[in-house]
């Protein structure tokens, strides 16, 4: 009690009701995160059974059950009735069995080839207005691409974290970010080193927080042309001489990049082979996003003339959000940007849906949600897989994109 009218009454100024706000709603966050997390602050995976795991690798179940357990899974999970339980560490391992064994060229392990100049694909998620579900499909991405075998990186570049939330690392932890990789001075540090694992095997992640704001203010300050020489790499480089130092590790990076084009935005999109823009189907945000688009243009432009070359992506597409079938405004708009961009739209939609939403209340993707028990009792399991389905129809067509530009059609 005593708080609320420490910061409410008339004598208190803006600066200071922020201030205790925010140290009220950070312990009320950390209490929430206790939730999400155990105790030891470690995010961790289910295990997938017998069926899921054989779709992800691409077999049946019977072929999956002939498979030798006890010597490439010793330690696998065995429930009731003898049903098997995988970590997605064990389902890596079986895919990388069935790829040494393949005699017929069907290729279980999809990373890219240098030798064949399949380059690292660096996708750029991004809109200018927040609540399009960048951040949950930036995460869904991640997570469907690792689960089909390709070795991924993902970036936070928001100094909110929120993908770095998602993905395990809590918006208070002290450990390196992305910022420290690309910043100016002595304190920056190797690529390599700010990247951490996940609880999710095969996905890396270079966390972000609100440090990533002090970007903004020495980027303009070292671009000076008496600091230039001494600056190292022009800020709208930063990011692609990172990536370029461990892209032999990786087959996709994911850049969750923030609601605004600011130096860091310039720079993941300087550094991005393909572009993904969010969009919720709802006149305001298409008028938002005009806005982004327009100032998109006129800022690369601007770089160009800095000494940044042309922007050639692979691919540049528009991904709908968010988007409920039945909304006949919706539909409209839906229709009008297929009209107005054609191919450029994924012709798949992420669909508004309550699945999605209990998920994220659950700081998961919808890959990370048991489809039987343990599921919310709230959402039914053909909810879940009806929300499933649309993921996986959606980011099919971006891992086609992915193999199309690498030659693979």
């Amino acid at each position: 009690m005593n708080q609320h009218v420490a910061i409410d009454g008339a004598e208190a100024l803006s600066n200071q009701i922020a201030a205790a706000h925010a140290r009220l709603l950070g312990g009320k966050l950390r209490d929430l995160a206790a939730g999400f997390y155990p105790p030891s602050a470690e995010k961790t995976l289910r295990r997938f059974p017998a069926g899921e795991a054989a779709r992800l690798l691409g077999i049946t179940e019977v072929r999956l059950r002939q498979l030798p357990f006890d010597r490439l899974t010793p330690d696998l999970e065995i429930g009731p009735a003898g049903r098997r339980y995988f970590t997605l560490a064990e389902i890596h391992t079986l895919r990388g069995y069935l790829h040494e064994i393949d005699r017929v060229g069907r290729g279980y392990i999809p990373h890219r080839d240098p030798d064949k100049d399949e380059h690292l694909q660096v996708i750029a998620l991004t809109n200018f207005k927040g609540g399009s579900a960048k951040t949950t499909h930036t995460a869904g991405l991640a997570h469907f691409l690792t689960l089909h075998g390709y070795r991924v990186l993902a970036i936070d570049a928001d100094p909110q974290a929120s993908l770095s939330t998602l993905l395990g690392v809590r918006p208070d932890d002290d450990g390196p970010t992305i910022y420290d990789a690309v910043r100016y001075g002595d304190g920056q540090r190797p690529m390599r080193e700010v990247i951490r694992k996940t609880y999710f095997s095969g996905l890396d992640l270079t966390s972000a927080n609100l440090e990533l704001e002090e970007y903004e203010f020495y980027a303009p300050m070292m671009s000076a042309p008496d600091r230039r020489k001494s600056a190292g790499p022009p800020f709208f480089a930063r990011v692609a001489v990172a990536l370029e130092s461990v892209a032999a590790d990786y087959d996709v990076v994911v850049i969750d990049c923030p609601p605004r084009l600011g130096y860091f935005a310039i720079s993941a999109l300087c550094a991005a082979t393909a572009t993904l823009i969010t969009v919720h189907p709802q006149m305001i945000d298409l008028a938002s996003m005009r806005q982004f688009l327009t100032m998109m243009s006129d800022l690369m432009e601007t770089v160009q003339e800095q000494g940044a070359p042309p922007p050639a992506h692979d691919w540049f597409r528009y991904l709908i959000t968010r988007y409920d079938p039945q909304s006949v405004p919706q539909t409209s708009v839906v229709g009008m940007l297929n009209d107005l961009f054609g191919p450029h739209v994924l012709p798949k939609a992420m669909l508004q849906t309550p699945a999605v939403s209990t998920s994220g209340l659950l700081g998961q993707t919808i890959y990370e949600t048991p489809l039987g028990k343990d599921r919310s009792d709230e959402v039914s399991r053909a909810t879940y897989r009806r929300a499933l389905d649309a993921f996986d129809d959606v980011n099919r067509e971006i891992e086609t994109l992915i193999r199309r530009t690498w030659g693979r059609a």
